[in-house]
């Protein structure tokens, strides 16, 4: 009987070994979940962020675009203005030559 005792207790023994063994193992892959879950967690803000910036830029793009049509535009209206412009100062200078031309004739 002594001997059923005996290894009784070393079974409980070994049993105790065992479960803290496997106590500390599943502490060990709960804390490399929790790491992978935190992990997860910061990519997911990064991917969140990353989608944000991109999104600014896109807005900001469009309102360049936007921005350099406009410009385009009114460059192509002084451009037409100058044009313009030049064509008539052209056309007073031959007319006051003209004028003093005859008034010098005359």
């Amino acid at each position: 009987m002594n001997d059923r005792v005996s290894n009784s207790s070393a079974m409980t023994e070994s049993s105790a070994v065992e479960i803290e063994i496997a106590t500390r193992r599943l502490t060990a892959a709960l804390d490399a979940l929790e790491s992978a879950v935190e992990r997860r967690r910061d990519a997911d803000r990064d991917e969140n962020e990353l989608a944000a910036r991109i999104q600014a830029l896109g807005a900001d793009r469009s309102r360049l675009a936007d921005e350099l049509d406009g410009a385009l535009v009114k460059a192509r209206k002084l451009e037409r203005t100058n044009r313009e412009i030049s064509d008539r100062l052209d056309s007073a200078i031959v007319t006051i030559r003209s004028v003093l031309d005859t008034g010098e004739d005359g």
